[in-house]
């Protein structure tokens, strides 16, 4: 009797956490993404807010049909740490076990001092494994910069996170090896889109109430005037036929009159508005997390 073995190679996940993250709506996002998608017809995948990169992930590992992945963010640690991760994963994972190793040695008063010492490192000479590291051990898994760039998310206290993970950064390595990852604002993508193209915008989602402003990916803020020139753009990626699909927040969560989105994006233009059920975690209080819905925008 001949016995077959079939090896799967795990698939590559987002090597960091992030507000945001898209990993709770890939099943909303999936169900609409473009049907030229699915058919193979669409042969480059753009995101101008990489973030965490989940449904960047998701999609080139399973629509081979896409031979182009452009990948853009304006948080420059964030791009640098993506760019160390595609070519130099074998010395950013050596890093990475040292600082791990050095870590979970000490006890959680030292542990402490340590994550503080690493930080003011971090600012000093942005290395993208003390960004994994920081990334991993601080609270939340937030990245959060005051208005001079400097990350100053505190520490997490958590008793055995996961570091390093070797098998996944590899993968994530060869995965990149597909994507060209580029330092700049959203608009910076234009000239990258064709009528085949796919856009996923994920931008800072527009706070949904004067308390709830967390935009502070990079020093500089995303306000409501700039959601509006993305807006302009998402126009300008309809008129040139790309398909497109955009997440934010649902303002009419906290003001069922505040109609900022319909206005913006217009039936008349082409643009349909879902609402999708998603879980608010990022709130320092229990009582300000749970389930309420976001917005995702389709040009088709």
């Amino acid at each position: 009797m001949v016995v077959i073995t079939t090896v799967i190679e795990k698939l590559a996940k987002p090597f960091l956490k992030w507000a945001g993250g898209k990993g709770q709506l890939l099943a909303e996002i999936q169900v609409r993404l473009p049907q030229e998608i699915k058919a193979g017809q669409i042969d480059t995948y753009i995101e101008p807010f990489v973030g965490g990169g989940a449904v960047f992930f998701y999609i080139a590992q399973r629509y081979p049909a896409i031979e182009h992945f452009y990948l853009f963010d304006i948080n420059e640690d964030l791009v640098r740490c993506y760019n160390a991760v595609k070519n130099n994963v074998a010395s950013l994972v050596d890093e990475l076990k040292s600082l791990q190793d050095k870590f979970t040695r000490k006890s959680l008063p030292e542990r402490k001092d340590f994550y503080y010492q690493t930080r003011k490192d971090f600012n000093s000479d942005k290395d993208p494994a003390k960004l994994i590291f920081l990334n991993k051990t601080c609270f939340n898994g937030l990245y959060r910069v005051n208005k001079s760039g400097e990350f100053n998310v505190p520490f997490g206290h958590y008793k055995n996170p996961t570091i390093c993970n070797e098998d996944n950064l590899r993968a994530a390595s060869n995965l990149l090896q597909k994507a060209k990852i580029i330092h700049g604002g959203f608009e910076k993508s234009e000239k990258f889109i064709t009528k085949k193209n796919f856009i996923y915008l994920d931008p800072p989602y527009r706070p949904l109430g004067p308390t709830a402003n967390f935009t502070s990916y990079s020093k500089e803020d995303f306000t409501n005037q700039d959601q509006i020139r993305l807006a302009d753009f998402c126009q300008q990626i309809n008129k040139k036929g790309a398909k497109l699909l955009l997440s934010n927040s649902d303002p009419k969560n906290e003001n069922p009159k505040d109609h900022f989105f319909e206005n913006n994006y217009p039936t008349t233009l082409g643009f349909h508005i879902d609402r999708v059920e998603a879980s608010r975690v990022i709130n320092c209080k229990a009582s300000g997390r749970g389930q309420i819905k976001e917005l995702l925008i389709t040009n088709y």
